[in-house]
């Protein structure tokens, strides 16, 4: 990659970003595009979070992906926000748009599909999503248009609730929550099409954590998780010890990061390219100490 004085820049935001593979799979995409971008990871912590949104336009920084723990914080540092995401409530991609901080989030769209190009269909199917962060709200958002009931399960009850009440302001869809507890987690897991994990639970280094084990698991379920790195969570694990159908990460990963692609270059992301570059270099990961 050639770096020049019209380079423009794009990068992660969050705390950590240490491990990401988004600088290996958006450069890559870059060069096989011909694009004049370069892509970095910055750790930004939360206390830092207006000073960086103020540097992004002092430093001419082209655009931003965004992840936790500043999904929600960062709404209310820019200038203009998509309609989607001001519903959501959580933005996840930046365009600097001569000057104007512009926001959207891909995340919604990237974990539909990731679902939909395993053949699984959306329509007429129950949900349980666990989480209710930046990345589940999105979630949470998509599936409501598609799914028959979606159940909105978190370790703290009331934000499930919260986030139940307004899919129901805002979509008119039917959504219902509760927490992780055991007699919540049996009843809405006994009825579950489709599990997702839109929480960092069993992100490395703490791979052998899991809000579920195979007894609240059946072979007929699909298990999405939205942790890409291990590609094999520990409960993807124990979804396929009851032969349940699973879906890792890296496929919500590469969708949502080609939305953000196209948002920032006006191009259709070399999605594949993308995909194969984040497997390759999440295999490599896997062999580390």
């Amino acid at each position: 990659m050639e770096i020049s004085s019209n380079t423009r820049l794009c990068g992660l935001i969050g705390d950590p970003v240490k491990h990401s593979i988004s600088p290996n799979i958006f450069n890559a995409a870059f060069k096989v595009t011909n694009l004049d971008f370069a892509y970095l990871a910055m750790n930004v912590r939360k206390n830092n979070l207006a000073w960086a949104m103020k540097a992004v336009k002092a430093l001419n920084i082209h655009g931003l992906n965004v992840t936790i723990p500043h999904k929600i914080n960062v709404v209310k540092h820019l200038d203009w926000i998509d309609s989607e995401a001001r519903m959501i409530g959580a933005v996840n991609t930046i365009l600097n748009n001569r000057g104007e901080l512009e926001g959207y989030n891909t995340d919604g769209i990237g974990a539909v599909r990731a679902i939909e190009e395993s053949d699984t269909r959306l329509e007429g199917k129950t949900a349980v999503l666990i989480g209710s962060g930046g990345a589940a709200r999105a979630i949470a958002f998509a599936l409501s248009d598609r799914v028959e009931k979606l159940t909105i399960l978190n370790r703290h009850a009331d934000k499930a609730r919260k986030l139940s009440a307004e899919l129901t302001r805002k979509k008119g869809g039917r959504a219902c929550s509760g927490s992780l507890g055991k007699r919540d987690l049996k009843l809405a897991m006994s009825e579950a099409d489709l599990v997702v994990n839109a929480t960092s639970v069993g992100m490395h280094p703490q791979d052998n954590i899991s809000f579920l084990n195979s007894s609240f698991l059946r072979p007929d379920q699909m298990v999405f998780d939205i942790v890409y790195n291990p590609l094999e969570t520990m409960l993807l694990k124990e979804a396929t010890r009851v032969g349940a159908k699973v879906v890792n990460g890296l496929g919500m990963l590469v969708h949502q990061a080609a939305e953000a692609f196209k948002i920032w270059t006006g191009r259709d992301a070399p999605i594949e390219l993308m995909r194969k570059i984040g497997n390759e270099e999440l295999l490599r990961l896997s062999g580390r100490e």
